[in-house]
């Protein structure tokens, strides 16, 4: 068992980072999305629509609401980063409730965006 674990109790700032550094991994599969999509853009609108037809399948959609939620973390971590950064938010209270911004943000956000998604007819079924 590491030392680190034996001296430090789980606290939510250790949350927030651990998915920082995970979400940073998910946004590189998304990143490869996004190339296939321009390479399908490039080939053609044959290639286009395939691409287009798996991304307005059920499993596409949620490879799409996964990357929002990936997008918004990244979102809310960063702008905690940056608060950091600047010597704010380093006290208890405002570390805890920035982390805590950050952890439980992204979900709430990326359903909210996906409700307006569907309810303005941008993405359907």
């Amino acid at each position: 068992m590491s030392p680190h674990l034996q001296v430090w109790r789980w606290h939510v700032t250790m949350t927030a980072s651990i998915l920082f550094r995970f979400t940073i991994g998910a946004a590189s599969v998304g990143a490869v999305f996004l190339v296939a999509w321009l390479a399908a853009v490039a080939f053609g609108p044959d290639a286009f629509d395939g691409a287009a037809a798996f991304a307005g399948s059920p499993f596409g959609l949620i490879v799409g609401f996964g990357l929002t939620v990936v997008l918004f973390s990244l979102l809310l971590n960063g702008g905690r980063h940056l608060i950091n950064d600047t010597g704010n938010g380093l006290q208890i209270k405002p570390a805890d409730l920035l982390s805590n911004i950050a952890v439980w943000g992204p979900v709430p956000l990326a359903v909210l965006f996906w409700v307006v998604l569907f309810s303005t007819g941008r993405v359907s079924l």
